[in-house]
C-alpha cells in the first residue's frame, strides 16, 4: 500500500473558513470514494491549538507549523481578511518558505496569495487572487504577474485560487491530476458542485459585481450598457450619449473602471450571453444577435478570450433549468 499523501493546510486567526473547508472536504471525499493513495489532511498554524476564523467560529490546528516535517505532498495557505497581518508575521513566512521547499505542490486560496507573495514564492510567476484584491496585490508585489481573471492558475508547482469556493475547483484539479478524472467527477457529484470549472474560466461577473462607479457619467453609462447589450455601444455613440469626447470617455473608464469602453462593453456582452446560455435553449445565433455580437463567430471569439471555453462547452457545463424565452 502506498504511503498517504500529506496535505498540510495553513490557517491563522482571521482566516476564511471556506478556504480551509473546501479543499479538506474535497480530499476527504476522495478518500471516502476510494482514492488509491489516501490523502492525510492536517491543519497547522504558527502557534498550534485553536484560532478564530473571520466568521467567528474556532478551528483547532493539529500542530504548530514548526513541528511539520517533510516530505509534504501539498501545502495550501488559506486567505482571509487578516491576510496582511499573516503576511507580516515573520514566523509564518519563515515556516511557509521552509515547508514550500519540502512540498511537491504549493497552493493558496483567495488572499492566501498575499502570504505566498510575501514569502517570495510568486516572484516572476503568474498568479491570481480574489478579484477585489487583485489590484492591491499587484501594487504591493510588482514582481508577481497578477491576473484577476481565472478561477485558478498553475505556474509550475505553485497554484493560486481566486477566491473562497474556487478552492473546490483547484482541489478537484489536484484530485484529477493524482487519481484521474473519474474519481474527481465522483467527488464533484458527492459535493454537488461542477466537475469542474476550467482553470482559466473567468471569475464570472467579477467586473459587474463590483460596486457601481462613483462618477455619475460612468455609472449611468455602465447601467445603460448592462441594460442594452444588443444596442450600438460603440465608443463614439457612448461618448455622444454622455456628452463628452471619445478621448474623455476613455479617460473616465480607465480612471473608474480600470478598462476601456470597448473592453467593458465586450465583457458585459459576454456575461449577458453566458446568462442566456445557462438559462435558455436559444440557438447561438440568436444569443449572438441579442447580446450585440452580430455573429456566432464573434461570440465564440469573445468566449474563448474571456472564459477560455466555447459557448457550446460553456452551456454544457453550466446549463440550468431553461427560463421563458
Amino acid at each position: 500500500m502506498w504511503e498517504a499523501r500529506r496535505m498540510v493546510l495553513v490557517g491563522y486567526g482571521g482566516a476564511e473558513m471556506l478556504d480551509i473547508a473546501c479543499p479538506s472536504d474535497v480530499f476527504d471525499s476522495a478518500n471516502r470514494l476510494g482514492a488509491r493513495r489516501a490523502y492525510a489532511i492536517e491543519l497547522a498554524s504558527v502557534d498550534g491549538g485553536a484560532f478564530r476564523c473571520q466568521s467567528g467560529l474556532r478551528l483547532v490546528a493539529d500542530r504548530r507549523l514548526d513541528q511539520v516535517r517533510g516530505p509534504v505532498d501539498t501545502l495550501v495557505v488559506a486567505g482571509g481578511r487578516s491576510h496582511e497581518a499573516a503576511a507580516a508575521d515573520p514566523r509564518l513566512i519563515a515556516q511557509v518558505r521552509r515547508l514550500a521547499r519540502l512540498s511537491r505542490r504549493v497552493a493558496s486560496v483567495c488572499t492566501g496569495a498575499t502570504v505566498l507573495a510575501e514569502a517570495g514564492l510568486l516572484n516572476g510567476r503568474r498568479a491570481t487572487t480574489h478579484w477585489a484584491y487583485a489590484e492591491w496585490l499587484a501594487a504591493r508585489y510588482p514582481q508577481v504577474r497578477v491576473d484577476a481573471g481565472p478561477l485558478f492558475i498553475r505556474d509550475g508547482r505553485i497554484a493560486t485560487a481566486a477566491g473562497i469556493t474556487s478552492a473546490l475547483d483547484l482541489a478537484l484539479a489536484f484530485v484529477e491530476e493524482d487519481e484521474g478524472a473519474s474519481l474527481a467527477r465522483e467527488v464533484a457529484r458527492r459535493l454537488v458542485t461542477y466537475m469542474q470549472r476550467p482553470s482559466n474560466q473567468a471569475q464570472i461577473s467579477a467586473l459587474l459585481s463590483a460596486p457601481p462607479p462613483e462618477h455619475g457619467v460612468v455609472r449611468d453609462l455602465a447601467a445603460h450598457v448592462t441594460a442594452h447589450p444588443g444596442a450600438d455601444l460603440s465608443t463614439p455613440v457612448l461618448a455622444a450619449r454622455a456628452g463628452v469626447s471619445p478621448r474623455q470617455l476613455a479617460r473616465l473608464f480607465e480612471a473608474h473602471l480600470h478598462t476601456t469602453p470597448s473592453r467593458y462593453v465586450r465583457t458585459v456582452r459576454t456575461e449577458a450571453a453566458a446568462r442566456l446560455l445557462e438559462t435558455t435553449s436559444l440557438p447561438l445565433a440568436a444569443i449572438a444577435r441579442r447580446c450585440g455580437f452580430g455573429s456566432t463567430e464573434t461570440l465564440r471569439t469573445a468566449f474563448l478570450d474571456y472564459l477560455d471555453a466555447t459557448p457550446s462547452n460553456y452551456r454544457r457545463l453550466h446549463r440550468r433549468t431553461p427560463a421563458p424565452e
